[in-house]
């Protein structure tokens, strides 16, 4: 196989990150040790699928960026464990790369492995190292990378790596926060785009970020692949660690990335469904909407288990019968009542009730109170926007610059999200009017039509 552009062949390589083996998931398990059990032996079974896929595929190498333990507290069997896979993969010839994050850092916890697999680099914290990866006597690639030496690293180590003389694709292993990447993920090493793209690499295998994303590249071009695969195994019911985990199997063809391709590694999946209430009118409906809902999600999981959140919406009759209590955490504890532990099961984490009374506005607009005020206020807000009520279909969208003086007050990234959806005043003026008066009560007693 004839070398392009002065590179070596064709090949594979798989990056991952964020592995945090042996998570403890000391929530769930004060309610379910099953679960959380399960849970923790997931992030090993979830590394145990990484090292098959790696075989699976013949991988030339393993990135791993960062966060391999979820703290300083490393426990003894994901170290050993960390050891033996790396080792499976040594016996094959596949070597691993490997940095430290801000869960694992360098100077923090203690090592239960003396020694590492032959083909295993370490990247130190005293500077970016550079290794070259070889195959038949032709050089594949070098790989960059630097550990973290603290948690608490604000320092852009983007900024420290630079192209080798090696003539192999040139890869930069980092732990970081770039700038444009979902929000919710502390501020370590953080760097740019252009930073990376300036660093004259051509594969930034990054971690840090639990979302898979591809931030930069496209097969053969020419900008450098700026690549998160996420987490290897979710952890809790957040949006970042919902849906598939696993890794990414990166293809390489005429010394260039011709693609990168998902591959789930994950164990057990964790889930958020929506159920609206408009069309329900009963509690024992509501609960039926949930168990389906969530056996959609099951099914979809291709054989593995899930955690499950739920959200209630919407407007409905049904809002009032929930509004105990007891009777949100007895529907939670029904639909517990079905887990099994045995085969593909379903836990339910928590439902939150986000749903509201109907409304009757012609009834609280005839009314002499603070509620019809405000009812009458924002129909003509309506009318001198894009039409004479509030009723009658208000699709147009706001004045940009009334929209700026609305959400002047926002945080900066809500404001930007706010301005782009150009909401309508139909959108903005009935939800704004709708959430006044549910934060006036008027749900308690008013139920009809008109809405």
């Amino acid at each position: 196989m004839a070398p392009s552009d002065g590179r070596e062949g064709d090949f594979c390589f798989v990056h991952a990150a964020d592995l945090h083996l042996d998570t403890p998931f000391k929530g769930i398990g004060e309610t379910a040790p099953v679960v959380a059990e399960a849970l923790r032996e997931a992030s090993l079974e979830a590394f145990d699928n990484l090292v098959a896929l790696c075989l699976e595929r013949r991988a030339a190498f393993l990135l791993i960026a960062g966060d391999v333990y979820d703290g300083p507290d490393r426990g003894i069997r994901a170290q050993l464990r960390f050891r033996d896979g790396l080792g499976r993969l040594s016996e094959a010839g596949i070597s691993a790369f490997v940095v430290h994050g801000n869960h694992d850092p360098v100077e923090s916890g203690w090592a239960a492995v003396a020694s590492w697999p032959p083909l295993v680099t370490i990247f130190g914290t005293d500077g970016v190292g550079a290794v070259p990866v070889r195959r038949d006597g032709h050089e594949l690639a070098v790989v960059q990378g630097i550990s973290y030496w603290r948690r608490d690293v604000r320092e852009n180590l983007a900024l420290r790596f630079s192209p080798t003389e090696g003539r192999g694709l040139q890869i930069g292993l980092l732990h970081c926060n770039v700038s444009g990447a979902p929000e919710g993920h502390e501020e370590y090493s953080p760097c740019s785009l252009d930073d990376l793209r300036g660093a004259g690499l051509d594969y930034w295998a990054l971690g840090h970020v639990h979302s898979r994303l591809v931030m930069s590249g496209r097969p053969h071009g020419d900008e450098p692949w700026v690549v998160y695969p996420g987490n290897l195994q979710g952890r809790s019911p957040k949006a970042s660690e919902l849906g598939a985990k696993g890794a990414f199997v990166v293809e390489v063809a005429g010394g260039r990335v011709a693609g990168v391709e998902f591959v789930a590694c994950d164990r057990i999946r964790y889930a958020s469904v929506d159920v609206d209430l408009t069309p329900l009118s009963s509690v024992e409906a509501v609960r039926d909407a949930l168990a389906e809902a969530a056996q959609d999600e099951l099914a979809s999981a291709e054989g593995r288990s899930i955690v499950v959140r739920a959200r209630l919406s919407g407007r409905s009759e049904v809002h009032a019968a929930l509004q105990g209590e007891r009777a949100v955490p007895e529907l939670l504890v029904s639909l517990r009542d079905e887990f099994r532990p045995l085969g593909p099961w379903c836990w339910w984490d928590r439902i939150e009730d986000d749903s509201a009374g109907l409304l009757d506005l012609g009834r609280l607009r005839a009314g002499s109170d603070f509620a019809a005020d405000l009812i009458c206020v924002a129909e003509e807000l309506a009318a001198s926007c894009a039409g004479p009520s509030l009723s009658l279909g208000l699709e147009a969208e706001l004045p940009a610059a009334l929209l700026d003086d609305i959400t002047a007050t926002l945080p900066k990234a809500l404001r930007i999200r706010a301005m782009a959806a150009s909401p309508s005043a139909r959108e903005l003026l009935s939800a704004g009017l709708m959430t006044a008066l549910d934060e006036l009560g008027a749900d308690e007693s008013l139920v009809g039509a008109g809405h």
